[in-house]
């Protein structure tokens, strides 16, 4: 094992092919030599300046070794990368030469390699650790092997030139972090790349300076920034997903241009300015580029751009047909739907502060977006979330002939399967798979926020999350709608809406009672993240599916959840043809043997009546399992989307359902944290007095309109400050006892909740305040996969507001 623990960053057979003919040796500079304080007063610098064989160099002891007990361990040297290297050496090669067969054979290969590259050295293992609250070596190992292919994608779309150093007496040379991203936008001093930062692939204007060896060079260039000599190179790039699968041409490579003396040199400057210590060369005269003199950064950038006459490789639509009649479609950017223009805004002029944000919120600029850097505000861009929810109203009201005059049961009534099918096809026209929804939604910009976990059911809502928004800020919950294409055709509401005739009421009903609060600006109501992203909703379920074996999460059978889903059942009993309710009736309900079969469904009728979920619909089922539907019931979001909601916009985590609660002390405890946390007077003294809990969507709105409840969603909005900076500066006794009195006098606030005018309920607060967040490696993973650019590396606080009866 110990041969290996000398791990070689950049491989050595990598680093040959930079030595010139007839030699054996590599120039290499440290452009940061080791200093040594002398005796004397003076001061030592090791060489900066030598030459050796590439087993010497680009080398660091024990970077990828593992530690179990007093073992060390070296499997991820030997085996990881040494089938990376075995796969990576021969697909190198194949690209320095012509043959299109062999691109063809090994272009996963090359792109695998890439990527395993750019994060295997000691600056790429140092930005893994920045994206983590703290990484044990193990746990660096396993997130490096994790993420191992994140780039691909994006790569894989571009456009792809190797350019040849062959007609130049300087040849190109080779870093430390041989990955190179180079953004004309974002020169070496730039704060998004100070180190261990690389401009992010996302942005249009990033290339992917990648050496093959001593004569060629693959540049990766981002398909709009190549064709368009305006774009912003600090813009996304469309349809910036790290994992998607995707079809590209293997024999598209741009290799017509050999490059000058002068062009080779500022490839290599772009090199240089992104390594971290040490560069290899042939020739030592060519570890520095910046002499005679430094080529500016536009020159660069104007070196490193594709010629834009051989760009007509690159592009267009792919349509490819299977053997099942079923056809793929795939656009320039990946996509796998075309683009629904609709979605997408007229770019408006900045509006003046007293004018409507540009980010659809219905708020005035200066109480909106205008405080917040760009880079965190939501899309200008495209239709905002609220907006659709808008839209989605107003189809709403048309489809099902909604007006004041309409009563619930008349709606129940002339309901069809016709109606069902058309609401569902404007959601799904409303949120296109290809949707960025980090984009869409906000980001952690300081202002108070919570994501709701618990039982998707209009009666549940009502009773705690509908109110949250007074206490906590906005609160993000899940759409009450399920989107149609993310499921097979025999079960989603476009091909059958029959199924859907007892869960549409629900999710009519629990959509219309939220809208007054999402034009209010309390809720925002947004779909699963994993609708528009099938990796990471295939990664939230299996990490789910990990989490929960020998955790039990069942809930009690007082809960308020058991007591809906119930209801639910014998609703669904109450749609099945008459024979069969009569049956169900008779067996469950003891002296029923008196009863005649017209009295029971006249009884079974008024019950229904009374129900506003209970469906009235009169077209006849279908037979047999066809004419079955759907009683849907779920704790949503799970809590891998949670967490990752949490994260990607700043917010705390409320819940009203015990087991989700379990899921988030669990997650503590797993890593070594404590209860109550890192706040207990803060804790202690919310579970000491219920919250009043207003239970008319009207009342709370009034509320908001007339000041909400102030100083709360400003107190959790300092509490979930402090928490997140508790690791960096440490505790501050006189703060937290000052809090913990500010919440205290607070309560006072509550008595103008009380006096709403409305059924008033009550919730008991448990808060969980941990020291160091609530945190799982696997959220953070799931957000770099995701492409997410800002979000918190963990959730500082979560709250379970348990119901108290009446």
């Amino acid at each position: 094992m110990s041969g290996y623990r000398n791990n070689h960053y950049v491989p050595q057979w990598h680093q040959a092919g930079f030595i010139e003919p007839g030699r054996n040796k590599l120039a290499y500079l440290d452009l940061t030599p080791a200093r040594h304080d002398l005796p004397n007063g003076g001061v030592a610098y090791e060489r900066s300046r030598f030459k050796s064989s590439p087993s010497q160099c680009f080398v660091q002891r024990d970077l990828y070794s593992t530690v179990f007990g007093a073992e060390v361990n070296d499997e991820i040297e030997r085996r990881l990368f040494g089938e990376v290297d075995s796969q990576g050496a021969p697909a190198i090669r194949a690209f320095m030469t012509s043959d299109p067969a062999a691109w063809h054979q090994h272009f996963q290969d090359l792109f695998t390699y890439i990527d395993i590259q750019k994060l295997r050295t000691p600056k790429g293992l140092d930005w893994l650790r920045t994206r983590y609250p703290a990484l044990s070596q193990n746990e660096l190992m396993w997130e490096m092997q994790a993420l191992q292919t994140i780039s691909c994608s994006i790569w894989a779309e571009g456009v792809r030139e190797i350019v040849s150093a062959e007609d130049s007496t300087v040849k190109f040379i080779l870093s430390d972090h041989p990955v190179t991203v180079f953004n004309p936008g974002l020169p070496p001093d730039a704060p998004q790349c100070a180190y261990p930062l690389d401009p992010d692939i996302a942005l249009k204007g990033s290339q992917t300076v990648f050496p093959l060896g001593r004569d060629h060079c693959l540049i990766l260039t981002n398909l709009e920034y190549a064709k368009d000599l305006s774009a912003d190179p600090l813009e996304r790039r469309t349809a910036a997903r790290n994992y998607r699968a995707s079809m590209a041409r293997t024999d598209a490579f741009i290799r017509t241009r050999k490059l000058s003396e002068e062009e080779v040199r500022r490839v290599n400057m772009a090199i240089k300015s992104r390594a971290l210590r040490y560069l290899a060369a042939g020739d030592a005269a060519w570890l520095f580029p910046e002499q005679p003199a430094p080529p500016s950064w536009p020159e660069i950038a104007e070196t490193l751009r594709p010629p834009r006459n051989e760009l007509h490789h690159f592009g267009g639509e792919v349509l490819a047909r299977y053997d099942d009649g079923s056809v793929y479609f795939q656009d320039a950017y990946g996509r796998r739907e075309p683009e629904h223009r609709q979605m997408f805004a007229i770019e408006p002029a900045t509006p003046r502060p007293s004018e409507a944000c540009g980010c659809g919120s219905g708020r005035r600029l200066r109480d909106c977006c205008g405080p917040i850097p760009i880079h965190l505000r939501p899309s200008w861009s495209e239709m905002s979330i609220r907006e659709r929810n808008l839209a989605l109203q107003n189809a709403v009201i048309k489809i099902f002939g909604l007006n004041p005059e309409k009563t619930w049961t008349e709606v129940r009534r002339e309901m069809t399967d016709e109606k069902i099918r058309r609401i569902f096809e404007v959601f799904a026209s409303l949120w296109p798979l290809e949707t960025e929804l980090l984009q869409l939604l906000p980001k952690p910009d300081g202002r108070p926020r919570a994501v709701y976990t618990g039982l998707l059911h209009p009666q549940a809502i009502m009773q705690t999350a509908a109110a949250a928004g007074l206490y906590f800020g906005e609160v993000i919950v899940q759409h009450p709608f399920t989107h149609p294409r993310t499921i097979s055709p025999e079960h989603n509401p476009l091909e059958n809406p029959q199924a859907y005739r007892g869960e549409i009421l629900k999710t009519l009903l629990g959509f219309l009672e939220l809208m007054p609060l999402v034009e209010a600006g309390l809720v925002i109501l947004t779909p699963d993240p994993g609708a528009f992203d099938y990796h990471l909703r295939d990664q939230a379920y299996r990490l789910a599916k990990a989490r929960c074996e020998g955790l039990d999460l069942k809930p009690q059978k007082n809960e308020r959840m058991v007591q809906l889903m119930e209801e639910d059942a014998h609703r669904a009993v109450m749609n099945m043809p008459p024979e069969v309710m009569i049956s169900e009736f008779r067996r469950t309900a003891p002296g029923s043997d008196d009863l005649t079969e017209a009295e029971i469904l006249a009884g079974l009728e008024q019950l229904k009546l009374r129900d506003p979920l209970a469906s009235l619909q009169t077209e006849p089922l279908a037979e047999g399992e066809a004419g079955g539907h759907y009683v849907m019931a779920s704790l949503a979001p799970n809590f891998e989307m949670t967490m990752y909601l949490a994260q990607a916009t700043g917010s705390c985590i409320i819940t009203d359902a015990r087991p989700r609660f379990t899921e988030l002390v669990d997650a503590i405890l797993r890593r070594g944290g404590t209860l109550p946390g890192g706040l207990p007077e803060v804790a202690r003294g919310l579970a000491r007095a219920p919250f009043v809990v207003p239970q008319d969507i009207h009342a709370i709105v009034r509320l908001a309109l007339a000041g909400g409840l102030p100083p709360y969603p400003q107190l959790f909005g300092e509490t979930a400050k402090y928490l997140e900076g508790l690791a960096r500066r440490g505790r501050k006794p006189n703060y937290e006892r000052q809090l913990a009195a500010r919440f205290d006098r607070a309560r006072a606030i509550q008595s103008k909740a009380s006096k709403a005018g409305c059924a008033i309920g009550s919730a008991r607060v448990h808060a969980l305040l941990p020291e160091h967040g609530l945190q799982d490696n696997t959220i953070n993973r799931l957000l770099l996969m995701a492409s997410s650019e800002h979000h918190w590396r963990s959730v500082p606080m979560a709250y379970y507001l348990e119901p108290l009866e009446s």
